[in-house]
């Protein structure tokens, strides 16, 4: 079964001047053009192209890799707009529309927003929509506390950032648990931090419990490295300077040179920490 909007597999089935047709199965015979068809193939071999629809809403193939395919979120840049709604630049020959029912109030051309890439089930075009909540799944997760996973910001609130997980659902990442700069459409490594009876979830960009300190202390070892042997800061340091170099709280970083103090990898002077490690 052909997936517009996505990568598929098909077999070439005839060499024209303008290009290959590939076999769409009950899509019928699909074009690749000539200026994405590979250097070297024979008729009856598979190749992988992304289907989408033209400007005159007929299917066609690329060799080309969109910014985002269908079920997939992506930041975008907004170029133009109709009467009809607006479009972005998606990385292809024809720019992703966006209907204006899918729009939110404030877009304006030249600013980039987080779209879900779909496909309109009444035209068969591959679509997009700023109305992020509408996409996300409201079905039961079976995350586990400090799990890792993957994080894209979609939004700026006064508690923090919400951001969508795995690319499915929502979580929240507040202001009092972010300790470097972050942005709209940024994809982060993150962690479940707390699991709320409502059903929403808490994030972190940390790990919780040893293992975190763990790592954080190598992470001190490298900057030692890096720098001679000594940084310019210890335990009692601010928490902002801390934040900026290692991006964790002060509490982390005091527990991680406590590792290090009691491991004798480190000495902690009035000035700063200095390695001891030859």
């Amino acid at each position: 079964m052909l997936k517009i909007g996505e990568f598929n597999k098909l077999r070439i089935v005839k060499k024209v001047n303008f290009g290959l047709f590939l076999d769409g199965f009950d899509q019928g015979e699909i074009l690749l053009p000539k200026a994405y068809c590979p250097k070297e193939f024979e008729i009856g071999d598979e190749i992988e192209v992304f289907i989408y629809t033209d400007s005159e809403d007929r299917l066609i193939a690329t060799s080309l890799k969109p910014k985002a395919i269908v079920g997939e979120f992506a930041l975008l840049k907004m170029i133009s707009r109709n009467n009809f709604g607006v479009f972005f630049d998606w990385g292809l020959p024809k720019d992703l529309f966006v209907p204006i029912k899918e729009q939110r109030n404030d877009m304006e051309v030249g600013r980039s927003y987080i779209l879900f890439i779909y496909v309109d089930l009444v035209t068969d075009r591959v679509v997009g929509s700023a109305k992020i909540d509408r996409f996300l799944s409201k079905k039961t997760y079976s995350f586990r506390k400090g799990e890792k996973v993957d994080l894209m910001i979609f939004k700026k609130t006064d508690l923090g950032y919400k951001a969508i997980i795995n690319g499915r659902f929502s979580g929240v990442l507040y202001d009092s648990n972010i300790f470097q700069q972050i942005k709209v459409g940024q994809r982060l490594i993150g962690y479940i931090k707390k699991l709320r009876e409502d059903g929403k979830i808490d994030l972190s960009l940390q790990e919780t419990g040893f293992r975190m300190i763990d790592d954080l202390a190598g992470i001190i070892l490298e900057k030692l490295k890096e720098s001679d042997g000594f940084l310019n800061l210890n335990d009692k340091s601010s928490p902002e300077i801390i934040s900026e170099m290692f991006g964790v709280s002060k509490k982390a970083f005091k527990k991680a040179l406590g590792v290090l103090y009691k491991d004798r990898a480190i000495t902690i002077e009035k000035t700063g920490i200095r390695s001891v490690i030859k």
